[in-house]
């Protein structure tokens, strides 16, 4: 049953194809209209502190001589990694083509880069690292609307110092800084042009739905 969830209708496809589409159309045409704002800062607004992940081998690599599957490990899972349960998923594309789409909500953590014995997400592109970057699940603590304390998983993006680098929304992140991401948001890595669009289950239906999506992040609440 549980994978019966997990595989998506035509419609479905369809929705989310258009979807990930206008996302997509929605940055090139910032991007054509604000020039090249990878090289610029914004203005008025003070810069946004990302949180540093920690890059110290765990104990049981350490006791494997800091390797895994006999490669060096260059990360390590934070104590706050979490297994979500909002069913995030990634919609790759390569120009205008929908490859087969990425359900990431089964783990808490996703490697991705060119070495496919620590990948979990492989990236077969040249100007990629072997070890590029790593999709992470959080449970952090946020305020609620009424003020109150909670606690919440989100997902993460961090990149693990890689050559050519990890972009957001066409803006190159940080390197080992962890990056919150959002429903609808872009990733591309290195000098590909191929794009990771971030969705979710619910990601298609209308914004009559959204307080079905506040509930399922209630269910992700732990306070």
């Amino acid at each position: 049953r549980g994978h019966e969830r997990d595989m998506q209708s035509l419609p479905e496809q369809q929705a989310g194809r258009e979807l990930c589409s206008e996302r997509r159309r929605e940055h090139r045409q910032g991007t054509e209209g604000s020039g090249d704002q990878s090289e610029s800062k914004p203005k008025g607004k003070a810069a946004v502190k990302k949180e540093k992940p920690s890059f110290e081998l765990s104990g049981a690599l350490l006791e494997d001589a800091n390797t895994f599957r006999g490669l060096v490990i260059t990360y390590s899972e934070p104590p706050e990694a979490r297994i979500p349960q909002t069913r995030w998923r990634l919609y790759p594309f390569r120009n205008e083509e929908l490859l087969p789409v990425l359900h990431i909500h089964r783990q808490s953590a996703y490697p991705l880069g060119r070495h496919r014995r620590t990948a979990d997400i492989p990236i077969d592109q040249p100007s990629c690292s072997r070890q590029h970057a790593v999709f992470q699940y959080r449970l952090l603590e946020y305020t609620r609307a009424d003020g109150t304390a909670g606690r919440r998983v989100r997902p993460y993006i961090t990149d693990l110092g890689s050559g050519n680098g990890t972009f957001l929304n066409n803006q190159r992140i940080e390197p080992q800084r962890y990056c919150e991401l959002k429903e609808k948001d872009v990733l591309r890595f290195g000098l590909s042009s191929r794009e990771y669009v971030l969705l979710h289950e619910s990601s298609d239906k209308s914004e009559a739905s959204a307080k079905d999506d506040d509930e399922d992040e209630e269910k992700e609440s732990d306070s």
